[in-house]
């Protein structure tokens, strides 16, 4: 490696890609949590530990945050001295129908506003049906989806870099400030000038404590509650938190904040049937809508990952589910412990397989 890389500090995920800002390192960084095979082609990652780079949906085991550097491109980061990951691939082009869809996301991504389908498939030789078709079963959303989630990001990117909000809503691709403002809470989390100012201001209060599960954290903003944590040590359990909201100032929660986790757990113990308080969800476009599908299983059924992506119209999708599933914040509110693998086996669980089977004994009565 060469000592630039060597030299990065350990603090977290990192970039050398000169042109990145904080929000687009952190959506990278999600993006290789959540294994986003929309993401290959945009950047890859390196792990300094092993010396190796890959593309964003490799795999691989996943590394530890601190040991990761971002690269713009696979050139640069063999430049740094990282050798290509013989698993994903990294400095091969994508083949088939995953480099189609791949080019047509590119296409998507440098288009000033958002292509008819049509248009799309007449440039990719199909039908629009069957484009449409293809793209949902690789990506797990519309090509029109795709389109509006990339312009959310470069709207965020442009307001990051303190562009007033008018001139970075226009180049973004947005026809019209009415047509922003109507998407703006739930694409940046915050109203539009408190995230050009960098999130300032932005707060998540949390507790954490104990229930028959084990540690609870409970953390919520002003728009809802953001997190259900479970585990075995609240320190982790804070540190985890930390994690997930970087940009967010997290702070202990006042006397007030003590009905909110008070509810959320008399919710976690199944005391009450449903949790009767807005939730601010965060997540990608797909993960999203896998999040939809696991709050419409009643209490005590299961469905398995591959059903889950039938339903959404994603072929060979299990294992994407699977993803975004672990990805979830809110245990139990969104109840990712009712998918199970096709066999009925209940394979992973994001705060451990044992709190899996306990969720799913209770619900079951």
């Amino acid at each position: 490696m060469t000592s630039r890389t060597k030299n990065l500090e350990a603090t977290g995920p990192v970039t050398v890609d000169e042109m990145a800002t904080t929000t687009e390192r952190d959506a990278r960084w999600q993006a290789v949590v959540a294994r986003d095979a929309t993401a290959d082609g945009t950047f890859c990652f390196a792990v300094r530990t092993t010396g190796v780079y890959c593309r964003p949906s490799c795999g691989a085991r996943r590394p530890r945050a601190e040991n990761v550097v971002f690269f713009s491109d696979a050139a640069a980061a063999a430049r740094a001295g990282f050798r290509a990951c013989k698993r994903c691939k990294p400095d091969a082009a994508a083949p088939g129908a995953a480099g189609l869809v791949v080019s047509l996301c590119r296409q998507l991504e440098n288009a000033e506003s958002t292509p008819r389908l049509r248009d799309l498939a007449a440039s990719a030789g199909m039908s629009p049906f069957h484009l449409q078709r293809l793209f949902k079963q690789r990506t797990g959303i519309t090509p029109r989806a795709y389109a509006e989630a990339h312009r959310a990001a470069r709207m965020r990117g442009r307001l990051a870099r303190g562009e007033s909000v008018t001139r970075a809503l226009y180049a973004a691709g947005y026809g019209s400030s009415g047509r922003f403002y109507a998407v703006a809470q739930q694409s940046l989390g915050m109203a539009p000038a408190k995230y050009r100012a960098g999130g300032a201001g932005e707060t998540i209060q949390f507790a954490t404590g104990k229930c028959s599960l084990g540690a609870i954290l409970v953390a919520a903003t002003p728009r809802g509650v953001a997190a259900i944590l479970l585990g075995d040590d609240a320190r982790e359990l804070a540190a985890d938190l930390r994690r997930r909201f970087p940009r967010a100032v997290v702070v202990d929660g006042d006397a007030a904040f003590e009905r909110t986790v008070a509810e959320v757990v008399a919710f976690v113990e199944a005391r009450r049937p449903a949790l009767d308080l807005p939730l601010d969800i965060r997540g990608t476009a797909f993960q999203r809508r896998v999040w939809q599908e696991l709050r419409s299983i009643p209490a005590g059924d299961t469905r398995s990952y591959a059903e889950i992506a039938r339903d959404l119209g994603v072929v060979h999708g299990a294992r994407a589910v699977a993803q975004a599933c672990a990805a979830n914040a809110l245990a139990v509110a969104i109840p990712c412990h009712r998918a199970v693998r096709s066999d009925g086996d209940l394979a992973g669980y994001r705060w451990g397989r044992a709190r899996k089977q306990q969720l799913l004994a209770r619900e079951r009565g």
